[in-house]
């Protein structure tokens, strides 16, 4: 006899439902996956920065940085004329640059006119300096106390006002009575002169300051 298998329709419900549950995932909601991400920040943000090393070299001495010395000779005859009381340069067969003659004779002024020894011999070394020289009285005609206190004016109390506008302008000035003498480049010399003009004029210090301040950072910028 063969035995035959009944199956109730309660067992039939019970069996889909359990199916239909295995298939079914639960999606989680989207405040719950908001918190996690927030909470997955935080602890990134809570981890320790990595110290990155930095590459130590040991200190240079001076002797180092200034390197071999340099010298340089330009064949050239000089004598002093007592008579005339003039300095006599000249060309030889040994002058090989034509240009040596003018910075001999650049050099040699410099210095007579009152710059030190190196700001000097920068003009042996440099094509791009230049050396300036006016009278205080050809920018206002004056006279007695106004003379003087322009000029005071031009150098400051302790040269202040002179070495600032050095400073700004990059560039060397020498008082010599009512002369002004600088060097500099073309465009460094021209900054100075417009700035000891102004206080001749009788500007303040300060508003001077200020005016070589802004054309000396513009002059900067374009270059």
């Amino acid at each position: 006899m063969d035995t035959e298998t009944i199956t109730t329709p309660d067992a039939g419900v019970a069996m889909e439902s359990k199916e239909d549950t295995e298939a079914f995932t639960m999606v989680k909601s989207k405040k719950t996956q908001k918190r996690k991400r927030e909470q997955d920040g935080a602890d990134m943000d809570t981890e320790a920065p990595v110290a990155s090393k930095r590459p130590q070299f040991p200190p240079i001495s001076s002797d180092k940085l200034k390197g071999a010395d340099e010298m340089r000779k330009v064949a050239l005859q000089v004598r002093f004329n007592l008579k005339t009381r003039h300095v006599e340069i000249k060309t030889c067969k040994d002058t090989k640059d034509i240009g040596s003659l003018t910075k001999a004779s650049d050099f040699v002024r410099a210095f007579i006119l009152g710059f030190n020894v190196e700001d000097s011999l920068a003009l042996l070394r440099l094509d791009e300096l230049f050396l300036e020289s006016f009278d205080v009285t050809d920018v206002k005609p004056l006279k007695g106390d106004h003379l003087s206190r322009a000029i005071g004016r031009i150098a400051g109390k302790g040269g202040k006002t002179k070495f600032t506008i050095e400073n700004v302008t990059k560039t060397r000035i020498v008082l010599a009575e009512t002369k002004v003498h600088i060097l500099g480049s073309f465009q460094n010399i021209k900054m100075a002169r417009t700035a000891i003009c102004n206080l001749i004029l009788g500007s303040p210090p300060s508003k001077v300051y200020g005016n070589i301040r802004v054309v000396a950072s513009r002059t900067a910028e374009r270059f």
